[in-house]
């Protein structure tokens, strides 16, 4: 049993939850059916590990990233309590449905079309019991695309998408590899509003083609208060928030393949999050990579609260 399903038994267990059978907190298999015996959830946020890291240009180390997460989520070295006052505990706000097997899909020959397939299935399962929303722990950025894609077709419609990132991921085939984590947004553009530093003449022309809306770094100062106070998801279906970890300067998060100094503070980004008006019905946190996370775990902590922050602004 994973760590997140002890811990919410534990936690009712101490609500005293007379409508939840003794066999299903014990057994805690399905976690939708879980949250709905325990009532009183709109939307509760479930984790979902996608440990893929061979479409990076760079380094694969966020293959390993979900583990280190998980791991420093429920490290015990800080409360499981978010900001905004709910507790992970409850399975109400959190759950875990584990890691799609990637490496062991990718050694029995499955080319990365067909895993891109896969990757959007499982997304679109965890979404068939309600209330769980996808929150996705990669794995590089390319992730993003097949867990995009899933969301919208599973909804019915398009979504907005929130992107902060070093980068803007929107190469039409970086090195030739349409499932780049360098391309992963240009397999999706339905218009989305992007966080940059290291953005190419191509990056551009990218976003003017499909009419995105990029705000870069050397700006931030200038869009504070816009980007600060962002409303989206009017007309489409929801929201969903794709957080790279770089998008960060790397003096709050130097274990990140794609080092790029200039970046926002943590408090930055939480403030973004927090403060975005809208129904948030998915998102990911990527591109950690542990391999490099030398300063003790740091980035691993760092990439932690994002994750619990982020799984606070899908719960209701």
């Amino acid at each position: 049993m994973s760590t997140i399903a002890r811990r919410g038994i534990h936690f009712m267990q101490r609500l005293n939850s007379a409508n939840v059978s003794s066999a299903l907190l014990e057994k805690g298999q399905n976690r939708g059916e879980l949250v709905r015996a325990l009532g009183g959830a709109v939307a509760t946020s479930s984790l979902l590990g996608v440990p893929l890291g061979h479409n990076s240009s760079f380094l694969q180390g966020p293959a390993f990233a979900p583990p280190r997460i998980r791991e420093a989520i429920w490290c015990g070295s800080t409360n499981s309590t978010t900001e905004e006052g709910k507790d992970l505990q409850d399975a109400r706000v959190l759950t875990d449905v584990g890691d799609v097997p990637i490496q062991e899909i990718r050694d029995c020959g499955v080319d990365d079309h067909r895993l891109m397939n896969v990757i959007s299935e499982s997304v679109k399962l965890v979404m068939e019991e309600d209330p769980l929303r996808p929150l996705v722990l990669g794995g590089d950025h390319s992730i993003s695309f097949p867990v995009i894609r899933a969301v919208s077709e599973k909804l019915g419609g398009p979504v907005d998408v929130l992107h902060l990132d070093a980068h803007p991921d929107n190469y039409d085939a970086f090195e030739g590899n349409i499932y780049s984590h360098a391309s992963s947004f240009a397999r999706v553009m339905e218009g989305d509003y992007v966080g940059i530093r290291s953005i190419t003449t191509e990056g551009r022309a990218q976003a003017k083609k499909f009419g995105v809306e990029q705000y870069e770094m050397r700006t931030f100062s200038r869009d504070r208060h816009f980007l600060e106070n962002l409303k989206l998801g009017e007309g489409v279906k929801g929201v969903y928030i794709s957080i790279d970890v770089d998008c960060l300067d790397p003096a709050f998060a130097p274990g990140v393949s794609h080092i790029e100094p200039g970046g926002l503070s943590f408090r930055d980004v939480l403030n973004i999050l927090q403060n975005l008006q809208g129904d948030v019905v998915a998102g990911d946190v990527v591109e950690f990579n542990p391999q490099r996370d030398t300063v003790d775990g740091m980035t691993a902590m760092v990439a932690a609260k994002l994750v619990r922050e982020l799984a606070a602004k899908i719960a209701k």
